[in-house]
């Protein structure tokens, strides 16, 4: 069986060691420490905290500059998981996540590439990748 990993910014993974530590160091946990315990160790073996190579991949991790159709101005934005992003104070673009219907369509598409999705409300959204860089903190 093989675990999918979770990207998130070094600093967010920090902090969740550190969260992990303090709690764990409890000598009697209450039942929600234990849970939020098992939560961030599952969290833990999952986590990549790479900076991505820069090929031109959409991958989580990247830092997408894409046009949606019917917008007249690129959309910029982190793919990440946001509940981990946000740990991470410096970061300071939109964040979407590998799996909304956006981000599952353009995983594993490259720079230069045009995919669509379906919305939530059965219309269908072009999308055609313009950039595909590492992120590497702030903007």
């Amino acid at each position: 069986m093989t675990t999918e990993s979770v990207w998130m910014p070094p600093s967010a993974l920090a902090l969740l060691i550190e969260e992990l530590a303090v709690l764990a160091s409890q000598p009697s946990p209450d039942a929600a420490t234990e849970e939020r315990i098992r939560e961030l160790r599952k969290t833990l073996s999952q986590a990549e905290a790479s900076i991505k190579p820069d090929d031109g991949l959409v991958e989580p991790g990247m830092r997408i500059t894409a046009m949606l159709s019917g917008d007249t101005r690129a959309t910029v934005f982190l793919l990440g998981e946001r509940e981990l992003v946000s740990l991470d104070p410096a970061v300071e673009v939109d964040v979407y996540s590998p799996s909304s219907p956006m981000g599952k369509a353009i995983i594993g598409s490259y720079v230069g590439d045009t995919v669509s999705y379906t919305t939530p409300n059965n219309s269908t959204v072009q999308v055609e990748i313009l950039a595909a860089v590492p992120y590497t903190g702030g903007r």
